[in-house]
């Protein structure tokens, strides 16, 4: 008897459990979007991202390419950095990046090395993205969800780049 019903808890706890994690993937994401929405401010191309560990943000940045005049001031690399000196840690073996728009070959070689174990980004970039180069870019071991506020991110993208040409 027990075993009859050992199957049907462990598919409701499982449900619940993906449906916990659809809200927390929707909160990060929409952390990372305010994050977008700083750069965006600024007049940076708006992406941003949050490193979370279990249900908290240790890391956080945006876009500061053209304040700090350095093309490696990309969201990712700037969150990556928070998350490691908050650890004392350059791996991040036990963390989840959340980030608005598909990260970068550079982003995605530096969430390799920190050994990432999740990656959520919002909208794809077919131009820049690492995804044309296949999910083996990142880290064996890093699971990777995609299209979490995808339509969000993708606006406010498009706003700035309409803004920048009129």
């Amino acid at each position: 008897m027990l075993s009859d019903e050992c199957p049907v808890f462990i598919k409701q706890r499982t449900y619940t459990l993906n449906i916990q994690a659809d809200i927390l993937d929707n909160y990060f994401m929409a952390e990372a979007m305010r994050q977008a929405e700083k750069a965006y401010e600024e007049g940076e191309i708006p992406v941003g991202a949050v490193v979370v560990i279990g249900e908290r943000i240790i890391g956080k940045g945006y876009n500061q390419t053209e304040k700090l005049n350095d093309v490696t001031a990309h969201a990712e690399m700037i969150a990556i950095t928070a998350a490691s000196d908050n650890l004392g840690s350059k791996y991040l073996s036990d963390c989840t990046l959340y980030v608005t728009l598909e990260p970068c070959v550079m982003c995605a070689g530096a969430l390799y090395w920190t050994q990432m174990n999740r990656v959520v980004f919002g909208a794809a970039d077919e131009k820049r993205g690492f995804a044309r180069l296949g999910k083996v870019i990142l880290h064996p071991k890093t699971s990777l969800t995609t299209g979490i506020l995808a339509r969000e991110s993708q606006e406010l993208l498009l706003k700035f780049f309409k803004k920048l040409r009129t």
